[in-house]
């Protein structure tokens, strides 16, 4: 139905009532947390998709990980809810004897988010169904949104919200996965074991440096992988640690009205003072705000230049998990090096990687049994294969945001077609919306954007049901 139909329908907001029905796409992390908030809110009746039952209420992040991979932020921190900050930390103390200063193990963050969805699903009876499918497509019919499954259903829907977390990275330049032989390249560094098949005389190169690559470095060590590991990226930054005993700067009150490069000297003067990891969090209570005045080539100058260096002092690693890379590195068998890979050659069951190191001209030779590419995740859904995402940017009800990093959002989080209007039935929230927040990667900030959607939908100003 045309935009301006349906926003009168929903009184030009897009709130609901008890007899409207949501459809949530995707059932992780962001999925989950609007299905819990819609359902404690008192919204309107929801069903949740999720095409991978092994990871609803978790996603990727929290249901791919390992024994003894951990939280990169203190429990204290990750409550599910902005309103009851401790919510985690009670339920860390009583089912997993974790203190509120613990980085904890992610699988143990995934049962909290399990255990909490299935809370809420059990009270909820009707109001919150949950499927194991995948939606290929949605489009309207008869003034109402339609989503279709894999298989052919169909539900019917007053408003769809996309929770479809990171999309997978694309192959890097330099790598064309089809000329190498079977097994050196993972593409995907959650969707097989690395170490498979390699032995001491193998190498790896890991293609990025940051978070991924450190989570895959500590699979192969854990595994017994006992070669050389090569984490090459552009800069060569690694995520940085966090720091025992600092107290917390002042963050910001007023969002800071300079261009980027006297924002960044006053980072920089902040830093001398506090070091870079307090400077860069008192730009975190308004770093949205900054995000949402910048203009495209003010993003455009920060993603280039300044990027990499938020990204290793925003996204800290636990001490624990610091000290074994740091034992890694002391030992030889983990190396970070600042670089652009120029060409990669196949060979028998190896490939042989051309790079330039920064600042240099003349290129190093490296010969690597396995490639993992760890860029991260990527967000141009213009490059996607996901059928649902393709058909929506296909039907003009999605298109990308200014930057290509995900799906163009209002502030809102109501999805913007291409003609550029703000849909009243279409949202999404969640790391694709980082072309329009920046910072929302996050545990903190995903849950304020469920709650502040699911009480805007439900038309509600308080919370009706606890947990």
């Amino acid at each position: 139905m045309p935009g301006s139909d349906r926003a009168a329908r929903h009184g030009g907001h897009g709130w609901l009532d008890a007899n409207s029905h949501v459809v949530i796409v995707g059932g992780g992390f962001s999925g989950a947390l609007m299905a819990i908030n819609l359902f404690r809110f008192g919204g309107p009746r929801t069903t949740l998709v999720e095409r991978a039952p092994e990871r609803l209420g978790r996603g990727i992040a929290y249901g791919a990980a390992h024994p003894g991979q951990l939280l990169n932020v203190r429990a204290a921190a990750m409550s599910a809810f902005p309103e009851d900050p401790d919510h985690f930390a009670r339920w860390g103390r009583d089912r997993a004897d974790a203190a509120p200063a613990d980085f904890v193990a992610r699988e143990t963050y995934g049962a909290y988010l399990r255990e909490t969805l299935a809370t809420v699903r059990a009270a909820a009876g009707d109001r919150l169904t949950i499927l194991s499918g995948e939606v290929h497509a949605i489009d309207r019919l008869a003034g109402t949104a339609r989503v279709t499954l894999a298989k052919g259903d169909t539900l019917a829907a007053d408003a769809v919200v996309l929770t479809l977390g990171n999309l997978p990275p694309h192959a890097p330049p330099g790598i064309d996965p089809a000329a190498l032989a079977a097994g050196v390249y993972i593409d995907d560094p959650w969707a097989q074991e690395p170490a498979t098949g390699l032995t001491r005389r193998d190498r790896v190169v890991l293609v990025g440096s940051g978070l991924t690559a450190i989570d895959i470095a500590l699979r192969l060590d854990a595994v017994g992988f006992e070669g050389p590991i090569l984490a090459l990226s552009r800069r060569g930054l690694a995520p940085r640690r966090h720091v025992d005993g600092t107290p917390p700067a002042p963050g910001w009150t007023e969002t800071p009205d300079m261009p980027l490069s006297a924002l960044v000297g006053r980072l920089r003067t902040d830093a001398a003072t506090l070091g870079w990891r307090a400077a860069v969090d008192t730009l975190r209570p308004v770093t949205q705000r900054w995000w949402a005045r910048a203009d495209a080539a003010t993003r455009g100058r920060f993603l280039r230049h300044c990027r990499p260096f938020w990204d290793v002092h925003r996204h800290r690693l636990a001490p624990a998990v610091a000290e074994r890379i740091d034992a890694m590195v002391t030992d030889g068998r983990l190396r970070f090096a600042a670089g652009k890979i120029t060409t990669v050659d196949p060979h028998p069951q190896s490939a042989l990687i051309r790079w330039r190191p920064r600042g240099d001209h003349d290129s190093c030779d490296t010969i690597a049994s396995r490639i993992v590419n760890c860029t991260g995740p990527q967000g141009d859904v213009l490059r996607t294969t996901e059928p649902l995402l393709r058909q929506l940017v296909a039907d003009g009800m999605v298109r990308p945001d200014a930057l290509r990093l995900g799906i163009d959002v209002d502030d809102g989080s109501r999805v913007i077609d291409r003609s550029g209007q703000a849909q009243t039935d279409l949202y999404c929230v969640g790391p694709m919306t980082r072309g329009s927040f920046w910072e929302i990667v996050a545990v903190p900030d995903i849950r304020r954007q469920c709650a502040d959607l699911s009480r805007r939908l439900s038309n509600s100003h308080w919370i009706g049901e606890g947990l």
